[in-house]
């Protein structure tokens, strides 16, 4: 089929009107080349002429435990003293000076040990200890596994929190959610694969460097998603462009797409970016439903908090990441705006306030996943990217410490009930079952059915891993697993 209008002429003519279909997200590198398929090979290679269809759902090595994740990321890092760690060591020698070397962010605004003012509580049939500031989440206590021993390479916010999504501590790499998505696919042709949920309030520390794919093929990159009326931006048809015209411009798009391919066969990069716009274009109608949390009866509404102005707005978007991997996404993750967690200053006023907003909205995720039975296979991590010291920093708060802090997974294979690993007495250092941010990413890879040694992806000139294991030593702690 020929026609008299190239491609090029008519995009640049009829942008108004076709703006809907250029979502940001899959916009932002459209320039940049898909080799593959994202077909994890038995070699874990990346043949460069494969078709590329980039979210075919994908068979993984082995028999997975879970096929989707949701992660709750808290900026800043939450003190795992105050809310998962028990430590009545501190209160013991409050005021006294650390017995031993501490690593701090800010030495010279360092004091003496500083108790917690938190009681905690043994909870569920497990009997973990958690604070009272999560009556919510000690209610799932059974539920999921509590790793008290996770150190981290780095004690600055940046590096760490790239860390713990990319592997890296360096800017570029693509995170854990990217390498999920180009080693499984999706299972929801008509939405993005990997999706975040931002906070209304702002971006995050790093901002869209949380999500980045890096070198991995464009698509693996996630889809920020508000909840607002317009949840994703330039998705909604114009007012003043009937349904009927739409469908006719899409039509004819596509006819000038594969027009445009067929002269220019073998074109990975063209097949990626076609794909990206026609994905675009099957969300304007599947993103509305899927987050229409109105639909929701009032009961389900109110477990999430949504009646309350402290929770509503957490709630909210825990109950859309439950309706996206109900839907088959891949991977969702919410953030929060900047650092809130970085409590250098009123530590105790802080923490308490965050935990009456994320506490029960986290907690009924859990709980509704496992009601709709999708917590099997569903994997929820909540977690910061470090930890807080045991000493107190100025009049009232708490430092980074990279070397011991707390974080909790649900669901996807992950054993029930479990405490797994501990810090020492003052709650500073891991000293049993050490977790490195490696060894967890091997270890949720290997729940959802990936060798993490076999998932690589070429770049600059070898194949490059999220764990890279080589280097990291990274092996999977298969006593966190059921």
């Amino acid at each position: 089929m020929e026609f008299p209008v190239n491609r090029r002429r008519f995009l640049g003519s009829s942008a108004g009107s076709l703006g809907a279909l250029a979502l940001t997200h899959l916009l932002q590198a459209s320039g940049e080349a898909s080799e593959s398929d994202g077909t994890v090979p038995s070699d874990g290679t990346v043949p460069s002429d494969r078709t590329v269809s980039p979210l075919l759902a994908r068979q993984p090595h082995h028999t997975p435990r879970a096929k989707a994740v949701i992660c709750l990321f808290q900026h800043g890092g939450p003190s795992q003293m105050d809310l998962f760690d028990p430590k009545p060591a501190l209160t013991r020698y409050r005021g006294r000076r650390f017995p031993g070397e501490l690593e701090t962010h800010n030495i010279e605004h360092m004091g003496g040990i500083l108790g917690s003012p938190f009681k905690f509580q043994k909870c569920g049939q497990s009997g973990i200890s958690l604070s009272k500031l999560l009556p919510h989440t000690s209610q799932i206590a059974d539920e999921f596994t509590l790793i008290r021993s996770m150190t981290t390479e780095s004690n600055d916010h940046e590096f760490a929190v790239r860390l713990f999504h990319s592997g890296k501590t360096f800017p570029g790499r693509p995170v854990l959610g990217s390498w999920v998505v180009y080693g499984l696919g999706t299972e929801n042709q008509n939405l993005p694969a990997y999706v975040v949920l931002a906070d209304e309030g702002g971006l995050p520390l790093i901002e869209a460097q949380n999500w980045t794919a890096g070198f991995l093929p464009a698509i693996c990159q996630a889809a920020p998603i508000r909840h607002a009326s317009n949840p994703v931006l330039y998705l909604n048809r114009p007012d003043k462009v009937s349904a009927r015209a739409r469908q006719n411009q899409l039509h004819f798009l596509k006819e000038l797409n594969q027009a445009h391919l067929r002269q220019n066969s073998g074109n990975s990069e063209l097949e990626a970016r076609i794909s990206n716009f026609e994905l675009a274009a099957r969300m304007q109608t599947s993103v509305p439903e899927a987050l229409d949390i109105n639909s929701e009866t009032a009961a389900t509404q109110r477990m999430y908090g949504l009646d309350n102005p402290a929770t509503a707005d957490y709630g909210r978007r825990c109950l859309m990441a439950r309706r996206l991997v109900e839907r088959g996404v891949r991977f969702v993750q919410l953030f929060l705006h900047k650092q809130p967690w970085d409590t250098h200053t009123q530590n105790n006023k802080v923490v308490s306030e965050l935990s009456s907003e994320i506490d029960q909205p986290s907690a009924a995720l859990v709980m509704d996943l496992k009601r709709r039975r999708l917590l099997d296979s569903t994997m929820v991590l909540w977690t910061g990217e470090f930890g807080r010291t045991p000493t107190v920093e100025g009049k009232d708060g708490r430092d980074h410490n990279r070397h011991g802090f707390s974080l909790w997974i649900a669901g996807g294979g992950f054993k029930k009930g479990y405490a797994h690993g501990q810090t020492d007495e003052f709650g500073y250092r891991a000293v049993e079952d050490v977790v490195r941010v490696p060894d967890l990413h091997a270890t949720m890879l290997h729940a959802l059915g990936i060798d993490h040694a076999r998932l690589s992806y070429p770049f600059e000139g070898r194949n490059t891993s999220l764990t890279d294991p080589d280097v990291t030593k990274a092996k999977v702690i298969h006593k966190l697993l059921a």
